[in-house]
């Protein structure tokens, strides 16, 4: 081969090479620009995920909102028990309230005044109201029998006349409940009281008319709503 054929063949081969390189340097680009991006994907993936996770913690704090996420269909969100007792200068205006009861009869929240009322926020298909339903009118007979100036009435948030009657018989309540399931005016009464939805709730109202105790959820002894009214009974001895 002449010199200038070497020449030819070696410049060629250079060429060739380079060329190689080059495309061998742009896939190998490609391939680490794709993976890099694919990797931040996934890591945006995680973080978003982590980032859901935490602000779901923060949201279960809320047992109510909890309930109502975890969609039970148990037709109830109910309070997780705390007991709230208000001092004198903390229990803002007298509610005023009322409403027909399941025997058609009126309600007027002015005929109780001077006495100490506990105010019950049930309907028959909550489980934990069928629960605290004998404890309720345990604490009203003692109470009754005392000859104590003490008052109860419930408030069905939910049923009709002919539910709430039913229930009231198969427990034996001895006190009237608002039926309060077409106006909403007796929970509307109690706003910033009774979370929207929270059932059972049971309020203790002074001789006033003004909220002094709160139990949200299941009363679970006797002797809890027993030991609220005895004070506030004793608040005008």
């Amino acid at each position: 081969m002449s010199r200038e054929g070497e020449r030819s063949g070696g410049l060629e081969t250079r060429r060739l090479r380079r060329r190689s390189s080059t495309t061998g340097w742009r896939r190998l680009r490609r391939r680490s620009s794709t993976t890099g991006w694919r990797r931040s994907v996934a890591a945006g993936a995680v973080a978003l995920a982590a980032a859901s996770a935490l602000l779901l913690t923060g949201c279960t704090q809320d047992s109510l909102a909890e309930q109502y996420r975890e969609g039970s269909g148990k037709n109830y969100i109910a309070g997780d028990g705390t007991i709230s007792e208000f001092s004198a200068d903390q229990r803002g205006e007298p509610v005023a309230f009322g409403g027909t009861t399941a025997e058609g009869d009126a309600f007027d929240s002015a005929d109780v005044l001077g006495d100490v009322t506990v105010v019950n926020f049930w309907y028959a298909g909550c489980a934990p109201c069928r629960v605290e339903a004998p404890i309720l009118e345990d604490v009203r007979g003692g109470f009754a029998d005392a000859g104590a100036d003490v008052a109860f009435v419930g408030v069905n948030v939910r049923d009709q006349a002919g539910t709430a009657r039913a229930f009231e018989q198969d427990y034996g309540i001895g006190y009237p409940s608002i039926l309060d399931v077409d106006s909403g005016d007796a929970q509307l009464a109690f706003s910033g009281k009774v979370p929207p939805a929270a059932v059972p709730t049971t309020l203790v109202l002074d001789r006033e008319g003004r909220v002094a105790a709160r139990i949200l959820g299941q009363l679970k002894d006797a002797s809890i709503l027993e030991s609220i009214v005895d004070d506030l009974l004793a608040e005008a001895a």
